[in-house]
């Protein structure tokens, strides 16, 4: 098995809302968000996961990647789908706990992302990170 590469969740309507939210980041916080997810394409099956405090388990098989900047804090939930490690939601963290909405939010995204993809017709989500097409 090869390296895992992290894709950004795509909605049926073609958005990409963790994509959306970290265009909409000056510069120095796209960077910071852009260098941890860069680390999730490190990951093979020898090192599945990145270790604490880089990443956390959440819920079941959700994951959050642990992102900051200088005291604030973001997290992205994610899934493995196969070789994918994909991207459903991030959000500025302000509470010690992960609000339930959130969690749901990535949920939802990620029953959406499968329902889609073990359709017939399905279309590849596309490559997350700095140097992404």
């Amino acid at each position: 098995m090869g390296n895992f590469q992290a894709v950004h969740y795509r909605a049926s309507d073609g958005t990409e809302p963790v994509n959306d939210f970290i265009d909409q980041l000056d510069t120095r916080r796209q960077v910071a968000l852009d260098n941890q997810i860069d680390r999730l394409n490190m990951l093979s099956g020898d090192m599945a996961h990145l270790p604490f405090p880089h990443t956390s388990q959440v819920r079941g098989e959700l994951r959050e990647l642990r992102c900051h900047f200088g005291r604030e804090q973001y997290r992205v939930p994610y899934r493995r789908s196969r070789n994918l490690l994909v991207l459903l939601h991030v959000f500025q963290k302000t509470t010690s706990r992960i609000p339930e909405t959130e969690i749901q939010i990535a949920e939802a995204r990620w029953a959406d992302f499968k329902a889609r993809m073990n359709a017939l017709r399905r279309r590849r989500p596309r490559a997350a990170g700095h140097d992404a097409p």
